[in-house]
């Protein structure tokens, strides 16, 4: 994944410069955290990044092929297919268990037929500790166990970018710490690329690579981890 003279603005009087001018390059295998006050631009690059949002100007490439000519459907495929996307609020469907949740974005794609969805769902919920939470509505769950099964909704479909906005925002320092030990094994282990806006400092300093924004621009680079 790489960025080139990404800007996003608002149109206005004057105009708001959410994002401008930010190159980077995301390699698979490292965790990126993304850092800076508020309003700095953190989750407008990220939703940039993740196809969620447009640039005004520059280029998201994706695989060696730029972004910005495809349409809505186009993306939307690229999204389901190769992105995963964690934020702090969980999104997990109230009505269905925590099995039905993680098997939904399986489904969507179709790549899997019912039953081999169904078994991949109870092994990534097994991985993050949830074997025996298979069957819980998300109200049944506690805060860190509801993050954990949309950690596992983000990977379903065999992502090779997660992108992760304040994902331990809601989190006490326990769960915080089993999330951050999560991105660990999805990057280094199994060699995903995991971006991860954040203003929790553990986060951050867990990091391979921490991007720091001010005014929308890029301020400072700091790999802390080869």
């Amino acid at each position: 994944m790489q960025a080139q003279g990404l800007s996003r603005e608002l149109v206005g009087t004057p105009p708001v410069i959410l994002v401008s001018d930010v190159s980077l390059k995301i390699d698979p295998g490292s965790f990126v955290a993304i850092v800076g006050p508020s309003g700095c631009g953190k989750s407008s690059l990220l939703y940039l990044l993740g196809l969620l949002d447009r640039p005004t100007e520059g280029s998201v490439l994706f695989e060696g092929q730029d972004m910005n000519p495809l349409d809505g459907d186009e993306r939307a495929q690229i999204r389901l297919a190769s992105f995963g996307f964690v934020f702090q609020f969980h999104f997990l469907l109230p009505e269905f268990s925590a099995l039905e949740n993680v098997m939904l974005p399986m489904r969507r794609l179709g790549r899997l037929s019912q039953a081999q969805a169904r078994e991949k769902a109870q092994n990534l919920l097994i991985d993050v500790g949830l074997a025996k939470k298979l069957d819980k509505t998300p109200n049944r769950l506690s805060g860190g166990e509801r993050q954990r099964v949309a950690i596992a909704r983000a990977i379903a479909n065999d992502p090779v970018l997660i992108l992760c906005d304040e994902p331990t925002g809601n989190l006490d320092s326990q769960n915080s710490a089993r999330v951050v030990e999560m991105f660990h094994t999805l990057a280094h282990d199994q060699g995903r690329a995991v971006v991860c806006v954040t203003h929790d400092a553990d986060v951050a300093a867990a990091a391979d690579v921490q991007i720091s924004m001010l005014d929308g621009r890029i301020s400072e680079t700091d790999i802390r981890k080869q």
